[in-house]
């Protein structure tokens, strides 16, 4: 019962609900999801730390990179709940702004969009 108690109270924000919606489409680095939520790096590094330590995250360091994925044991345990959060949630839209904006940066190639987005925001701060 602790498990599921702790399960709904990491997800009781929006940002790690709409981070753990975003998992359900497979792992994905830290720079992924600045870029899909357009938070900064340190509030979605610490939002994900809290589902890590909730057990529904895993993590793997790539490089300088660190990539976060559903725990598949969790998964197991929380399958039905994840199952029913993903149809229910798809019908909002900013989840579904959410996917497709994932979508299309994986098109363009992860990182690369984050690599761009710095460059968009360094010209809008010179301009100011």
């Amino acid at each position: 019962m602790e498990q599921l108690t702790q399960f709904f109270k990491a997800l009781s924000d929006e940002i790690r609900l709409r981070i753990m919606m975003l998992l359900t489409q497979g792992e994905l680095c830290v720079c992924d999801l600045m870029y899909v939520l357009d938070e900064p790096q340190s509030k979605v590094s610490r939002h994900l730390a809290y589902l890590k330590h909730s057990g529904i995250t895993e993590s793997k360091r790539a490089g300088v990179w660190m990539h976060y994925r559903l725990k598949d044991s969790q998964n197991g345990i929380y399958k039905a709940q994840i199952d029913f959060l993903k149809m229910q949630l798809s019908h909002f839209p900013q989840f579904r702004e959410d996917k497709d904006k994932l979508l299309e940066l994986k098109k363009q190639g992860s990182c690369k969009a984050l690599m761009k987005l710095k460059k968009v925001r360094k010209k809008i701060k010179r301009r100011i």
